[in-house]
């Protein structure tokens, strides 16, 4: 059996192009719908960790409808191009909405993205679940593991699973899936040492495409990393790239997340700077293009120590950072004229 190739240090999406060079940008080239607040882990390194009562607003309803998903994606034909990714994810575990299969396929059918993938921690891919999604025509899967045994599980993310009963259910979608890509991976802190690096490896390089250990990086505020047993550097970016202090964040420039409730952020931050709009009465396209999403970027051109106090102390740009994505003052100041 073909062993899957290890990606480490990598973006895990494929070669990267110079975002400076295709700015601005018509049609985001990702958007993610983020379809359920709710989580069936407690990871510890993670925002669901933390006491609800001292995470700030996600969401005025926990589960996104179906039918303002289905006007949400309506609505991308608006855009001139077509969504370069369309991912499912967002603050919890995407599996748990009833119409996630249902979900993939509707926007697979209106044909708006090139790819479209899913972030999971894989525990619901059951042999139905994995039909589903792969019957309903899904392109990306993006299995988030964490641990190489139920012990470690139990450690990391607070779940008593079968770990065996996991790593079949894996190998079943791996074994079936067509043209789905099957990406999974791995934080250092979720292993014991070299031993279990190498046990990881074994164990998964035949389920997947492709594979990688990924960096612990302290993107969370109300996590206290310190208390950690993180076995990763610092100075490493998730992907394992030099960390580089970073003036301009590119996230809003190619970026939009719909959240469960309609609303529109523009990054990756679990604590949002700014509101952009809402599906239930405007269409993204509206939106990505309006005045307040080109005003945020406009602002964020002069560097974001200059928009927010959340975009000033966030660190999950710097953490997440390839070197393609960097825009230099030189640039900020060619593309000022579009964001007027």
């Amino acid at each position: 059996m073909k062993k899957a190739k290890n990606i480490s240090g990598q973006a895990p999406g494929g070669k990267r192009m110079a975002l400076a060079e295709a700015l601005p940008l018509s049609t985001p080239f990702v958007v993610q719908l983020f379809p359920i607040y709710a989580c069936n882990f407690k990871c510890e390194y993670c925002i669901f960790s933390v006491d609800k009562k001292k995470r700030h607003f996600i969401s005025d309803k926990p589960v996104m409808d179906f039918d303002l998903f289905k006007k949400c994606v309506d609505e991308f034909v608006l855009f001139p191009d077509k969504i370069k990714v369309l991912r499912f994810v967002g603050i919890g575990e995407p599996l748990l909405h009833k119409n996630i299969a249902d979900m993939v396929a509707y926007a697979v059918s209106k044909k708006v993205a090139h790819t479209l993938e899913i972030l999971t921690n894989g525990l619901l891919l059951t042999p139905k679940m994995s039909d589903s999604l792969i019957s309903a025509g899904l392109l990306r899967i993006v299995v988030s593991l964490q641990g190489t045994s139920k012990e470690k599980y139990r450690e990391i993310c607070g779940a008593n699973i079968d770990f065996d009963k996991f790593v079949e259910n894996l190998r079943y979608f791996h074994s079936h899936k067509s043209n789905v890509k099957m990406y999974v991976k791995i934080v250092d802190c979720a292993l014991g040492g070299k031993d279990d690096e190498r046990k990881f490896y074994e164990i998964f390089g035949s389920v997947c495409d492709n594979l990688a250990i990924e960096h612990i990086v302290p993107i969370h505020p109300e996590v206290n990393y310190k208390r950690l047993k993180i076995g990763g550097d610092m100075s490493l970016t998730q992907f394992g790239l030099p960390v580089s202090e970073l003036k301009i964040c590119p996230q809003p420039f190619f970026h939009m997340q719909i959240n469960p409730d309609g609303k529109v952020v523009p990054c990756y931050s679990w604590d949002y700077p700014e509101i952009m709009g809402d599906c239930n009465n405007q269409s993204a396209y509206e939106i990505w293009n309006g005045k307040q999403f080109q005003n945020f970027r406009r602002r964020m051109l002069d560097g974001r120590n200059g928009v927010c106090n959340v975009c000033a102390e966030c660190n999950i740009s710097k953490y997440r950072l390839f070197p393609e994505d960097v825009l230099s003052d030189k640039d900020a100041e060619k593309l000022k004229k579009f964001y007027e």
